[in-house]
């Protein structure tokens, strides 16, 4: 059976861009005549099947046209780890797959396992032929990522591998603020003259984990205040590719034995590391609020019912859900559209872990 061509082994052929291919096809956007010519051709050549030839008169017209597609109406949503009840996805997804439904697509769930992320293998369950786009929730290896943007396929990221001096994924992105609330939190915390301020989380892990860790940095700064690098605990147990929870609550037991003194307030990059530090902090012997403040981030449910409860950043999960059924389906009726990062609102929530 023959291997069907694909935009981006047009784009591969000609060392140019999927994106200036896609333009070409789909008669969008501007180009050189000379290039849209160059790219038609080479579809031509190479046997692209969603296209035919058609008598030209005029050359300012393009060679080929679009015949009719045969329906896709499967969006494959691609994950690496299991959702529990507890993570802000739970209710996105929910909105995600509800608003789906109602345009007449049917949401199919691939969860792609550690091997096949090494291997850059798709997970066997997936039908690229069937598969109008792709949704990836929390894909954090770049490489893999990347394998998907170049299948030639719509491709929206909820959220996304950390920025690492590497080449921009082809894909829309959607995240939440990771901003605008950690810069009102440390305000406030400087108003009620807490100074000394920690940052906990593994800030490379991805995108929203490295955004809030420069939030923090940038409010730090903007405020006249140091980051002392003994207050900022960004790593994990060292020597294990998939920390456990266990061995995380270990290496912050470890970090935070270290330190001469405790921070005024620690910021986290999520509820999870928040309540960690709860327990490392206990066994310890402190506790917040009374010998540190501590503020999580997404507002889980645990976040509500864990001593002390948590203040937190609430993330608007059906809003996400809405807003990535958007990207989508604005890049799959039009692929040549610019990439877009997409972030949506938060609210900061104060509770007992800042004495509130």
């Amino acid at each position: 059976m023959s291997t069907r061509v694909t935009i981006q082994d047009i784009a591969d052929e000609l060392g140019i861009s999927r994106n200036t291919v896609s333009k070409a096809i789909n008669n969008t956007g501007i180009l050189a005549d000379s290039t849209r010519d160059k790219v038609l051709k080479k579809a031509a050549e190479m046997g692209y099947k969603q296209f035919s030839y058609v008598t030209v008169t005029d050359s300012s017209k393009p060679i080929l046209t679009l015949s009719t597609p045969k329906q896709k109406d499967e969006i494959a949503l691609f994950f690496a780890n299991i959702i529990g009840n507890s993570h802000f996805a739970t209710v996105m997804l929910d909105k995600f797959q509800k608003e789906l439904s109602a345009l007449g697509y049917t949401l199919t769930m691939h969860r792609v396992l550690s091997d096949e992320v090494d291997s850059l293998t798709l997970p066997a369950s997936f039908s690229r032929e069937r598969t109008a786009g792709i949704a990836c929730i929390e894909m954090f290896d770049y490489n893999y990522s990347k394998m998907i943007c170049d299948l030639g396929l719509p491709v929206l990221l909820i959220d996304s591998p950390a920025p690492c001096f590497r080449e921009s994924l082809e894909a829309d992105i959607l995240s939440m603020d990771n901003q605008s609330n950690i810069y009102l939190f440390i305000k406030e915390m400087i108003r009620r003259g807490k100074t000394k301020i920690g940052f906990i989380g593994e800030h490379m892990h991805c995108q929203s984990f490295y955004e809030r860790y420069t939030a923090y940095r940038n409010a730090m700064y903007l405020s006249g205040l140091p980051c002392p690098d003994e207050y900022c605990i960004t790593k994990n147990k060292a020597g294990i590719r998939n920390p456990t929870a266990e061995d995380y609550r270990e290496y912050l037991t470890e970090c935070l034995q270290m330190l001469k003194s405790l921070p005024d307030v620690f910021l986290c990059t999520n509820d999870s590391i928040a309540i960690n530090v709860i327990q490392a902090l206990k066994k310890l012997g402190y506790s917040a609020p009374q010998d540190v403040y501590l503020c999580g981030f997404d507002d889980s449910p645990e976040a509500k019912i864990v001593t002390p409860a948590l203040t937190t950043i609430h993330i608007h999960s059906q809003i996400m859900g809405f807003s990535a059924v958007n990207l989508l389906m604005s890049r799959i009726k039009e692929p040549s559209l610019n990439y877009r990062s997409v972030h949506t609102e938060t609210t900061l929530i104060y509770r007992e872990s800042t004495g509130d």
